[in-house]
């Protein structure tokens, strides 16, 4: 009984957890990202034409242009490299959740003109810098003059800081679409659009759909190129651990084979008494499938409300952890996500359930066989 419990619990637990770290691949990662791209390589001029005919597609919920650069951050002796976009700061706030995750300042507070930076806040706390201090970019462009090639940099005042809680806060940076234009000398190009679609996972075919449609040629990306891998490995792993402790779960069924086996032997004087008393071989094998029965269904409920209650709790159990012996589960520079996460989903629990009474139930079945064929005049000769 004790096994089915362990098994159960441990099995609603981690599937839980599974769920939750699937909840916020889509949620977070896949917030931050592009559902998809619709690009040009040298630079796309007819972007406004490009949005009209995207919002006329009932698959594409929104759509905003964007510049795209790798830079560097300078603050005093401390460098970073980040990925940096050129946004409108209210067209890309229907696109991307990082609006609804700023702890300081806003993403309007990119005007045009102002040279404006938002950070990630555990990229802020590496430069040592916050709302209203001034940090140095230089992007991978020279400019020209008498005296040679010079990297082309500009100062930028930080007006916003967010925190997504995944990795993406140690390596990007917002500015206004406008000031990357003038920066990287693009004039009124962008370099794409992006566009966030209504079902995440038909990201690829709806881009794929809208470019072929569209005159002219252009490069389409989506999510599944760039994060793709990771939500497959997601996925993965979700179904292994699940087949490894349903495993677990027949190793306590197992158990209960053998405990009835050892019962029945134990109670041969027992069983051929009843028989003699006139008990069928059918009644014989009922009251040890009731015995095993009951010690599965026992196992299984405690175990499924152990369980639950553990989804329900496992991130303040972490926190309890990493609060008494120092130390931190899931470290964010890691992982893309620095905490942990868990989905109480009620029809895992149900098919966890639902299988665990049924190995439970089979495994009654060969001992009260066994019990049921017993001959009582074999067993009573050395009583």
């Amino acid at each position: 009984m004790i096994g089915l419990v362990l098994g159960v619990m441990v099995l609603i637990i981690v599937m839980s957890v599974m769920n939750g770290f699937d909840r916020e691949m889509q949620t977070r990662v896949l917030g931050m990202v592009p559902h998809g791209t619709i690009s040009q390589p040298e630079g796309m001029s007819d972007w406004p034409m490009l949005l009209d005919t995207l919002a006329a597609s009932p698959d594409v919920v929104a759509a905003t242009p964007y510049i795209e650069s790798q830079g560097l951050l300078s603050v005093d002796n401390v460098t970073r490299g980040v990925m940096i976009y050129g946004i409108d700061p209210e067209r890309h706030d229907k696109v991307s959740i990082v609006g609804e995750h700023f702890v300081a300042g806003q993403l309007n507070d990119l005007t045009p003109g102002r040279f404006g930076i938002v950070l990630g806040d555990i990229l802020a706390r590496i430069l040592g810098v916050g709302i209203g201090d001034s940090v140095t970019l230089m992007v991978p462009e020279v400019s020209v003059s008498i005296a040679g090639l010079a990297p082309r940099f500009k100062r930028f005042e930080v007006v916003g800081l967010f925190s997504v809680g995944a990795e993406m806060d140690s390596g990007l940076a917002y500015i206004n679409m406008r000031d990357a234009a003038k920066l990287l000398r693009m004039g009124d190009k962008v370099d794409g659009v992006r566009i966030r679609v209504a079902n995440l996972f038909d990201a690829r075919e709806i881009t794929w759909n809208l470019a072929v449609n569209l005159p002219g040629r252009y490069m389409v990306s989506d999510w599944t190129r760039t994060q793709g891998n990771l939500y497959k490995a997601i996925q993965m792993e979700k179904r292994m651990i699940g087949l490894l402790l349903v495993m677990i779960v027949a190793v306590a069924a197992f158990n209960i084979v053998s405990s009835l086996v050892m019962l029945v032997q134990d109670k041969q004087g027992d069983i051929a008494i009843l028989r003699t008393m006139g008990a069928s071989p059918r009644q014989i094998m009922g009251i040890f499938i009731v015995q095993g029965s009951m010690i599965g269904v026992i196992g299984v409920v405690i175990g499924t409300i152990l369980g639950v209650l553990g989804a329900l709790s496992i991130d303040k159990l972490i926190g309890f952890i990493e609060s008494v012996f120092g130390i931190q589960v899931i470290d964010g520079s890691v992982y893309f996500i620095d905490y942990f996460p868990s989905e109480l989903q009620w029809m895992d629990v149900a098919w966890i359930t639902g299988v665990s009474l049924i190995l439970s139930l089979l495994a009654t079945l060969y001992p009260a066989f066994r019990a049921s064929r017993l001959s009582p005049a074999e067993a009573l000769r050395y009583e």
